[in-house]
């Protein structure tokens, strides 16, 4: 556990919680960056513009680390976010924001390396 954060979550913090670095970036409901159905996610789950969402590289998936539906806190942003969507198998370490259809907002957001916190199942 990492302490000295004042963004943490005093509910996640415990001997479960995992806390690790990442590249942030954010995306939109757009066939631009998504595919011809913007409004659905890689499980299939569909998307509105009022989710707090986030798609997560490949390799944050799996035994220890991040699954579908996982809450994470993201420094930097109000709330928890859930991991409902995967990104290419290009990245790596990486969330993607889910901004519904604000393309300025995702800008604004940019790219940043942030930490995110969540609770192992």
């Amino acid at each position: 556990m990492c302490v000295g954060l004042a963004w943490l979550s005093p509910a996640f913090a415990g001997p479960e919680t995992t806390i690790t670095w990442v590249t942030a970036t954010a995306y939109n409901s757009v066939p631009e960056q998504t595919d011809s159905t913007p409004w659905i996610a890689a499980w299939g789950d569909r998307l509105s513009p009022d989710m707090k969402v986030i798609a997560v590289s490949r390799d944050l998936l799996g035994e220890g680390w991040l699954s579908r539906g996982t809450k994470v806190r993201i420094e930097g942003l109000e709330g928890e976010y859930v991991v409902l969507d995967k990104m290419n198998s290009r990245f790596t370490n990486r969330i993607d924001v889910y901004m519904g259809k604000d393309l300025e907002k995702a800008r604004r957001w940019g790219v940043r390396e942030v930490q995110i916190e969540w609770t192992r199942p």
